[in-house]
């Protein structure tokens, strides 16, 4: 997740992870360690207690950060097309 992001959008609280992009909840198959994300996740915003807080949450990718592919080569076309908009939410929000 990117809590830079989110913050710039203003939204309300965070739970931010360290994971490779498309796997916010962890690696394939991997109940038990998707269900502990999402929980700690879910616990997070349940007891978030200021607007814009950002939790990082507990866990580490099992790769080393060379062997994994954290972002994909360029800016999602979705992010792309609205880029704009995000940038005037964001500073809209901190007003």
């Amino acid at each position: 997740m990117t809590p830079e992001f989110h913050r710039e959008i203003g939204m309300p609280r965070v739970a931010a992870i360290e994971y490779p992009y498309g796997r916010p909840v962890g690696q394939p198959n991997d109940k038990e360690g998707q269900r502990n994300v999402l929980v700690k996740a879910l616990s997070v915003l349940q007891n978030a207690q200021l607007p814009g807080q950002v939790v990082h949450l507990p866990f580490t990718w099992p790769e080393a950060p060379q062997d994994t592919q954290w972002h994909p080569p360029e800016i999602s076309p979705i992010v792309k097309l609205f880029l704009e908009e995000i940038k005037k939410a964001g500073a809209e929000a901190r007003k």
